[in-house]
């Protein structure tokens, strides 16, 4: 069964664009072009991923967003002009998954949404692969494969594990790390960043379990 994506867009330009590419993937789309109704048609539809503009008129994308973020876990993608409202886009209480600024190209919005279709597929289909993360040993395990992971690099990894698509600053990951106000440099989050990746693409996951976001930080990408 095909997957639907939201098009939550007020141009209607740029909406016919992203239509017309995502359906040429064998995509169902459905486009609205205000605020309005939105949010009944997630709870009613279900769809894998809602693309939403944040400046609409009648409801805007940050509240509509936070209304979604209510009762489910739909993928959503913001999509905005307002460069100064990236901060808000990528802060914690908002629960956008992504977010992409205009003008974007259509063509990398449709692989954002490809992306995140294979991710839901492979859950589908690979339930018997689920991730185990074991505090006592301070492993992870995912299917046949497992590995170690030092004090630091698990905690590391299980700051990020316990808030999924949450974006965590080096600061922030310094100050939870670190409680004891030594003197550490971003570079040390950075260095045990690559060094936990290196050990985590041993487990051959469908996704890059960490991601670094530019100008941001680091998230657990879930799939």
């Amino acid at each position: 069964m095909p997957h639907t994506i939201f098009i939550v867009e007020d141009e209607r330009e740029i909406s016919t664009v992203v239509d017309m590419y995502l359906q040429a993937e064998g995509f169902q789309t459905k486009c609205f072009y205000d605020g309005l109704n939105v949010v009944d048609s997630v709870k009613n539809e279900s769809p894998s991923v809602v693309l939403l503009d944040l400046m609409l008129p009648e409801i805007d994308g940050l509240t509509i967003c936070k209304e979604i973020r209510k009762f489910s876990d739909t993928h959503i993608i913001m999509t905005t002009a307002k460069v100064e409202e990236i901060d808000r886009l990528l802060g914690l209480d908002i629960g956008a998954d992504d977010y992409v600024c205009k003008p974007y190209s259509a063509k990398e919005l449709v692989s954002r949404v490809k992306a995140v279709v294979r991710r839901l597929d492979n859950r589908v289909t690979s339930k018997q692969n689920q991730l185990v993360v074991d505090p006592g040993s301070q492993t992870i395990k995912f299917g046949d494969n497992m590995v170690s992971l030092t004090t630091v690099e698990f905690n590391l990894f299980n700051l990020l594990y316990s808030h999924p698509n949450c974006i965590y600053s080096r600061q922030h990951i310094l100050d939870r790390l670190y409680s004891d106000y030594r003197v550490i440099s971003d570079r040390t989050v950075d260095s045990h960043i690559r060094n936990l990746r290196k050990k985590l693409s041993e487990l051959e996951t469908p996704v890059e379990l960490v991601r670094s976001i530019y100008g941001a930080g680091y998230k657990y990408e879930t799939f």
